[in-house]
């Protein structure tokens, strides 16, 4: 019962934070304007995503390996689109 109880909070701040991530990417992706992303932040973050996904992974927690799985995905696009734009 203990652990269905933090499931529950644990997939509650998976959604959130994964949901908050949404705009910034889709915005990043429509207008392709990065002007205003920092490419170090980016990457540190993407990175930083891919080692909860691992982490997630390693302890086998569904709520952190969904947040983290999506959050990488649309950190990655928004790392890509910024490396484009560099180059």
């Amino acid at each position: 019962m203990q652990t269905e109880f933090s499931d529950f909070f644990g997939y509650a701040a998976a959604t959130l934070t994964t949901v908050a991530f949404v705009p910034q990417a889709w915005q990043s992706w429509t207008t392709r304007d990065l002007s205003g992303i920092s490419l170090p932040m980016y990457s540190l973050f993407t990175a930083g995503v891919a080692f909860w996904l691992i982490y997630g992974i390693s302890i086998n927690s569904m709520p952190v390996m969904l947040a983290n799985g999506v959050t990488l995905v649309l950190a990655a696009t928004v790392l890509w689109l910024k490396i484009l734009a560099k180059a």
